[in-house]
């Protein structure tokens, strides 16, 4: 009865640390840069050049202003993980095990970049966000992040 109960203990244990190592694995949330490209028109652009910072590029015509951000690629790695419980019987004794393993990363995984373009109109306020067709949302949520309201 105390091995069932251990067991059980162990095993709620180790489900855990998994649920808090697959936390570890999400990356930014892409709804965020959908989001800023109607949450964020309208915004003044010294509201913008504070959130967002100094443009990598920057050019003028027709009266607006074209600030483009750049999320550089970044590499990743990510290495594996395992939870495992084992039982057995050797020789006529029995034992339960468990183990939690980590994969050694041997290689990297590139993820893309991204870059925003936001257009400031004649009137000083954010007219636009835009991304290049195909881009990841994901890598493009660092440019915006900081000029979102958390959700509540």
């Amino acid at each position: 009865m105390g091995r069932v109960r251990s067991m059980g203990a162990a095993v709620i244990l180790l489900g855990g640390t998994a649920a808090i190592l697959a936390g570890c694995a999400t990356g930014p949330d892409p709804e965020v840069a959908r989001r800023a490209q109607t949450a964020m028109i309208g915004m003044p652009k010294a509201d913008l050049l504070a959130c967002a910072g100094v443009p990598d590029r920057q050019a003028m015509a027709s009266g607006r202003e074209y600030y483009t951000y750049v999320a550089r690629p970044t590499a990743a790695y990510s290495p594996g993980s395992s939870i495992g419980i084992g039982a057995g019987s050797f020789g006529g004794s029995g034992g339960v095990g468990l183990g939690l393993g980590f994969g050694v990363p041997v290689g990297g995984s590139t993820t893309s970049g991204c870059e925003a373009t936001v257009v400031v109109g004649p009137r000083g306020t954010v007219e636009q966000v835009s991304y290049p067709a195909g881009a990841s949302l994901s890598a493009c949520t660092p440019i915006v992040s900081n000029c979102m309201a958390p959700r509540g």
